[in-house]
């Protein structure tokens, strides 16, 4: 009876939906060439874009991700590589009203000494400060939708001492709304960020001859990380094809992989 009621009662309240607007002026992803015992010095750039004042929430955590989609994160210090604790920001909480810009200055304090050469990193969460509560103007609540930024922090040291490492950990082709999508699952196992571009050559499987070349959007990948890089092959002709996949970084350094491609007729 009581699970009655209470069904009841949430299918009658009225609830309505509201979401903050808070945008991230100035790149979600801010890299340093550093020096062990410099300071350097940054900002994020915020705007609120509603017609409402809104407060904003400030705080440093880790984080990965795998080319399944997946992304973790967590405390700082739960990353070996983490930076989180050389980053001082100058306020944790902020309030602007309608249409106001504000800049959130942060320093990086880099160790006299570090283990490691390469990438370390962390980010900071920008998250509107919204809470579930009654309305005043009719009976049921309000839910808030909270979209928060995650902006990376990579420090790069003595990275002419480090490399990205790049590994194909697989390959398949899906369809997703009337196109044939190349999945190509890249790994850094290096300890250098590095932000590389997958490229296929296609060659005719009878007679070698190159059919075509295409490629994906660059990404970053930090290190341990993997990511799915995406290449649209909808206009390649069902056949059985011999291709090079290539995972070019920014420093065109290369690493490629023969394979068989099969082109299905859907």
């Amino acid at each position: 009876m009581i699970k009655r009621i209470l069904l009841f009662i949430i299918l009658i309240l009225p609830f309505s939906f509201s979401k903050a607007n808070i945008v991230v002026l100035n790149g979600l992803s801010h890299t340093y060439k550093v020096e062990n015992g410099r300071v350097y010095k940054g900002k994020i750039s915020i705007e609120n874009t509603g017609n409402q004042t809104q407060d904003v929430k400030l705080f440093l955590q880790d984080f990965t991700y795998q080319a399944d989609g997946s992304i973790n994160y967590t405390i700082p210090k739960t990353n070996p590589k983490t930076n989180a604790e050389w980053i001082q920001l100058n306020t944790n909480l902020i309030s602007l009203k309608p249409k106001e810009k504000t800049d959130v200055f942060y320093e990086i304090k880099i160790p006299s000494q570090t283990n490691d050469a390469g990438s370390y990193w962390s980010v900071i969460i920008v998250e509107p400060v919204e809470n579930i509560k009654a309305s005043n103007e009719k009976q049921g609540i309000n839910i808030t939708s909270i979209v928060r930024y995650a902006i990376q922090i990579i420090t790069d040291v003595d990275s002419e001492k480090a490399k990205p490492n790049l590994k194909f950990e697989g390959i398949k082709i899906e369809k997703e709304q009337e196109k044939r999508i190349l999945k190509i699952a890249i790994a850094n196992e290096g300890n250098l960020y590095c932000k590389p571009t997958a490229s296929i050559e296609i060659y005719n499987k009878k007679n070698g001859q190159k059919i075509e070349t295409l490629s994906s959007l660059p990404m970053g990948l930090l290190p341990q990380t993997s990511k799915s890089f995406h290449i649209d092959i909808t206009k390649m002709p069902p056949d059985q094809y011999n291709a090079v996949i290539i995972a070019t970084d920014e420093d065109e350094n290369a690493f490629a992989l023969n394979v068989e491609l099969e082109v299905k007729n859907d």
